[in-house]
């Protein structure tokens, strides 16, 4: 049950992703279309499709990924792949909220800046590179990974939470008329500081078992007294 329930986040992933960066080459495309001939028309499609499809692609795109960090033993900071992807959305994530999509906004009425799309530019090149990441997965573990502690996959009930919630952000959007992720950000917030919690749960556990009196592993040999 818990392996279905993760494929389907995977699927949900992957599918946002997709849309998320197809969504931004279409962005791209208008931006450059609305300053070549200056219809300001471009512009307010602009607005539209990144208040209503990309905003939505890109936060469902981002809570999946972060929730398929924290339920599985990838975790945030034991891989270097994953932990450039998590720095690449979580920066991405507020260049669009907090300047591009203002920027777009003033863009509709008439106010342009040469910076729109270079910046969007950008985020197409950002997702196929994280892209490649998720394919290629280089690099190895991060220094601060400690190999001894490998915390499980987490439960169906916590895939299924992931599938859940963005369904009730969507709602909640429709409501309020703007893609404010708030359960989805509560959520992996909440989830991943109970999963740090059980790492360090694990970790506590393992040292206590190597400073023992007996030795941690197995044919190990005993510290010299000297």
């Amino acid at each position: 049950m818990a392996k279905r329930a993760r494929t389907l986040v995977v699927w949900l992933h992957v599918v946002t992703s997709v849309g998320w960066l197809s969504q931004a080459v279409a962005l791209l495309a208008l931006l450059l279309y609305g300053m070549k001939t200056s219809d300001s028309t471009a512009f307010r499609m602009a607005r539209v499709l990144d208040h209503n499809v990309l905003a939505i692609m890109a936060n469902v795109s981002a809570f999946t990924g972060m929730m398929l960090s924290a339920t599985t033993p990838w975790g945030y900071f034991r891989h270097w792949w994953v932990l450039a992807k998590f720095a690449i959305t979580v920066s991405q994530l507020y260049i669009g909220i907090f300047i591009l999509s203002g920027n777009l906004e003033k863009a509709a009425e008439g106010h342009v800046t040469a910076w729109m799309p270079v910046g969007t530019a950008l985020m197409v090149g950002a997702i196929a590179f994280q892209t490649w990441l998720s394919v290629a997965k280089p690099w190895g573990r991060t220094p601060w990974a400690d190999p001894r502690i490998k915390l499980p996959t987490a439960s169906a009930k916590a895939f299924a939470l992931a599938l859940v919630v963005p369904a009730a952000d969507y709602a909640l959007n429709l409501w309020m008329g703007n893609p404010m992720p708030l359960f989805m950000l509560v959520t992996v917030i909440a989830y991943s500081i109970r999963r740090a919690a059980r790492g360090r749960h694990r970790s506590s556990a393992a040292s206590g078992r190597g400073t023992s009196g007996d030795p941690a592993r197995r044919g190990a040999a005993a510290p010299s007294p000297r």
